[in-house]
């Protein structure tokens, strides 16, 4: 049977449960994903050539890693080929500025020429641009950034996010689509601190002088992110999820999510209706935590399955989606397709799920119902669907993607020496 003959006989088995599957796959097609620079090269980025801190760490020596723009530039567009929807953003960090001609500039000094590669690739590539501002893996963040207790410290990281602002309009305007500008810090304390508050006073007032600088809403939508510890902050986090949560509320900025910065218990996806009760929107960053945030490569696992059906039950419009993982263990393209495609798998899989007649059923409180039919879905034939979904795309199916990738990594990155 052709991957069009198997799609028909799937699509019979979800319309006997009142699935409509065209519809499905066209509303998962408009739901734009951002797909993070770093996987390609290790969170290294161009500015910076000390090792990665504030935290973060990224394991493993598999080879081939892009190592300037162009090589960046060419594993993102490969990656793209294989990911379905045509809507997709791309999300940069601030230390992927490209200096050429010998320039260079410290993280106080950026301006948006430094990322007009970027935005000619997005116009090429039809993809909107988000930012994050980088605090981290740089001499001044190693004893804090936007909290530190050195005034000069403290005004330059101060001076990068206001830069980074800046150059988040300058992408909106470029692109016409609004930009996700992110602002996450490592600021912490290895051992129980003596002051909780100071830092956080401080962190307060440094978000106010950032924010205090007119900026088009409309185009730019500013969000913090929290973390629950990092290594070397293992007993204290200045930008605690109260904290932050409170601040974007008081501030009306977005609160992020990220799977990954969590307590291991946690459900994370719990947490988005909660949120979207008093904030029109909401960011969040996908990840697969192992024990800790060690931002594996997403899966099509149960967690990220409910993360999907959250936010296809509260509205795709609500959220800002954008992933987060970096694995240097294995092939990169790999990874980044990975976890792109299974992030798309899971948004369809939630849109192939009868949730208006689940939640009637929990309405009436029939819980019996409930799960037997959450249990008869799981049987149905979704990767027939799944399969047909990319071929419509002009993408290529599970298995065809692969050996694509393999003959990139033969031909081309193995070139890199």
């Amino acid at each position: 049977m052709t991957v069009k003959e198997r799609y028909e006989e799937a699509r019979k088995e979800y319309e006997k449960l009142g699935i409509d599957v065209e519809g499905a796959m066209e509303r998962t097609a408009s739901i734009p994903l951002s797909m993070h620079c770093w996987q390609g090269d290790d969170v290294v980025g161009f500015d910076q050539k000390g090792p990665l801190s504030g935290g973060i760490q990224t394991t493993g020596n598999y080879p081939y890693r892009a190592r300037n723009d162009e090589e960046l530039f060419r594993d993102i567009e490969k990656t793209l080929s294989y990911v379905p929807g045509k809507h997709h953003k791309l999300n940069l960090h601030a230390s992927y500025a490209i200096f050429e001609d010998g320039e260079w500039v410290d993280r106080n000094k950026i301006e948006p020429r430094h990322f007009k590669k970027w935005v000619d690739l997005a116009k090429k590539n039809h993809l909107g641009l988000d930012f994050n501002s980088t605090n981290f893996s740089h001499p001044l963040a190693e004893n804090g950034t936007l909290s530190s207790e050195n005034e000069e410290v403290r005004r330059f990281w101060i001076e990068h996010n206001i830069r980074c602002l800046k150059i988040a309009e300058y992408f909106a305007e470029e692109t016409g689509e609004p930009c996700l500008l992110n602002i996450w810090i490592p600021d912490g304390l290895k051992d129980l601190p003596a002051d909780r508050r100071a830092p956080r006073e401080r962190l307060k007032d440094s978000l106010d002088r950032i924010l205090a600088v007119p900026y088009d809403r409309s185009k730019v939508y500013v969000s913090v992110e929290s973390k629950v510890f990092g290594i070397g902050m293992e007993s204290y986090t200045v930008g605690s999820h109260e904290f932050y949560m409170n601040y974007a509320a008081k501030n009306n900025i977005l609160c992020l999510i990220d799977t990954g910065h969590f307590h291991p218990t946690e459900i994370v996806a719990d947490k988005l209706s909660s949120m979207l009760l008093f904030n029109d929107k909401l960011a969040l960053h996908v990840s697969r935590p192992v024990r800790w945030d060690s931002d594996h490569v997403v899966l099509f696992n149960d967690d990220l399955r409910e993360l999907a059906e959250e936010i296809v039950k509260n509205g795709p419009e609500h959220f800002f989606i954008g992933m987060d993982y970096f694995d240097a263990s294995i092939n990169r393209i790999s990874a980044w397709t990975n976890g792109m495609r299974n992030m798309e798998k899971a948004l369809l899989y939630a849109e192939l799920e009868p949730n208006r007649e689940l939640a009637q059923l929990q309405n009436g409180r029939n819980f019996t119902k409930i799960m037997s039919l959450r249990e008869e879905i799981k049987t149905l034939p979704f990767g027939d669907i799944w399969n047909y979904y990319c071929e419509k795309d002009g993408v290529p199916a599970e298995h065809d993607w692969f050996a694509d990738c393999e003959q990139y990594e033969e031909k081309v990155l193995s070139a890199r020496v």
